[in-house]
């Protein structure tokens, strides 16, 4: 009967690993591809955030969402987990946090790229 015990453990394993995944893929833009979350939306990086560090906080976090992750999320590859000073994770490609725009309101809208000089879609 050690079998059992196994297979559940593996399907623990094989689980939280699925679970723990970035939640990104890569879609087409009029700005060629682009990264975006699981909903299709366009990701952006912020040239005042530094590797591992977000300073998008309060109004700026209304208008550029960060990309959440969950508690138990972990690096896979490019894709790391940082802490956010809120007390929030968040994800990151290259050490560079990942946000939303709020103006983009359909999968393929890259409306935020370029933004101030400060914001750039993430690229896959």
């Amino acid at each position: 009967m050690k079998t059992l015990p196994l297979a559940i453990a593996a399907f623990a394993v094989a689980t939280t690993a699925a679970f723990a995944a970035a939640p990104v893929k890569t879609v087409k833009t009029d700005k060629g591809e682009v990264l975006a979350g699981e909903n299709g939306m366009t990701l952006y990086v912020y040239k005042d955030d530094t590797k591992g560090m977000s300073n998008c906080y309060e109004k700026c976090a209304v208008n550029w969402p960060p990309l959440k992750a969950e508690a138990n999320a972990a690096a896979e590859g490019v894709y790391t987990v940082i802490d956010r000073k809120d007390g929030t994770k968040q994800w990151a490609k290259d050490g560079m946090p990942l946000y939303y725009w709020i103006k983009d309101k359909k999968e393929g809208d890259a409306t935020g790229d370029g933004v101030g000089g400060k914001w750039n879609a993430a690229r896959p």
